[in-house]
């Protein structure tokens, strides 16, 4: 039989219902375990440098808020967010299916190859998304165009956002659109629910107005559908890494504000044009390369009852 990628837990003969349920608890530990070790660094830091990099990190030991043009502190919570990854890959490895690369693609590994088609087709779709927000729209709303200016830790902030953004983004991916889609695939059929009931725990896990929420609901319904359309994670992480990348780099030339929580409608719609745009590319390109998107599994029978085989060869 041939298995989408929201029912890849099935793949595994040792597939049990509560399996993914044991991984994520198991995957939550570790990423504790691994937060706490951040954490404490944290803390040891601002004792040894108080007036340095204690400093930075004041409002967000204080306040909570995180300053994401501070280096330090965008850094921290890139990290923070990134040790979702191996928290998840371990609990796989204990936990499966195997191999753990099936949380990747329907071929059990990273499509490197794929990804890298993917790149170019990303970057045409959200640099025409900023620069219809950043150039197109703030005239038609009777609003200047903003003038770049770049920030006092230019190049600091690019070897942040370049080296961690992608960790970050990937590990997103892995969690939302990898082990929570191919947790409720094993357990419901129709990939609609694998897409959709993710949705609000990756928006819950954004502090932003109903608008932000609303944006980034966006986003995770066209990188599922991506993902389960695609057989992999791919095309999901490269809009990701884009998306993020991109706007904390403009964000250092002043041209957005990379601590806002507030969206808008208009935002809403033009992420959907973009991912619209984006998944156009996604889906012409797979058809051309003819990419795989199932895995085929070969059933495996149960063990005949030798009574029955016994009774039957009397028989004959």
């Amino acid at each position: 039989m041939n298995l989408a990628y929201h029912r890849l837990a099935r793949s595994s003969p040792k597939y049990r219902w509560w399996k993914p349920l044991v991984t994520g608890l198991i995957a939550f530990g570790f990423f504790l375990f691994f937060s706490l070790v951040v954490v404490v660094a944290l803390v040891v830091v601002t004792f040894v440098d108080p007036t340095g990099l204690g400093a930075d990190f004041e409002g967000l030991i204080t306040e909570g808020v995180i300053d994401s043009t501070i280096p330090s502190v965008l850094a921290f919570s890139l990290i923070s967010i990134a040790l979702m990854l191996p928290a998840l890959w371990l609990a796989t490895l204990i936990m499966g299916p195997r191999p753990v690369g099936l949380l990747s693609s329907v071929t059990g590994r990273l499509r490197w190859g794929w990804m890298l088609r993917l790149v170019l087709p990303a970057l045409v779709a959200f640099a025409a998304s900023f620069a219809l927000y950043l150039v197109v729209l703030p005239p038609l709303m009777g609003e200047p165009i903003p003038t770049p200016v770049a920030g006092p830790n230019l190049w600091l902030m690019l070897t942040i956002i370049l080296l961690l953004v992608p960790l970050q983004a990937t590990a997103e991916e892995y969690v939302f659109r990898g082990y929570l889609m191919q947790a409720i695939g094993g357990w419901l059929k129709h990939p609609a629910f694998a897409i959709l009931l993710p949705v609000p725990l990756f928006m819950l896990g954004h502090l932003y107005d109903i608008w932000g929420l609303l944006d980034v609901g966006v986003f995770a319904v066209f990188a599922a559908w991506l993902t389960w359309r695609t057989g992999g994670l791919e095309a999901a992480i490269v809009a990701h890494v884009v998306n993020n990348a991109a706007i904390f780099i403009i964000g250092e030339f002043g041209l957005v504000d990379t601590n806002t929580t507030e969206g808008s409608p208009v935002g809403v719609l033009v992420t959907a044009a973009t991912l619209g745009l984006y998944s156009w590319f996604v889906v012409r390109l797979a058809a051309r390369h003819s990419l795989q998107t199932t895995r085929e599994v070969v059933e495996i029978q149960p063990p005949a009852d030798p009574a029955i085989v016994g009774s039957h060869s009397q028989l004959d």
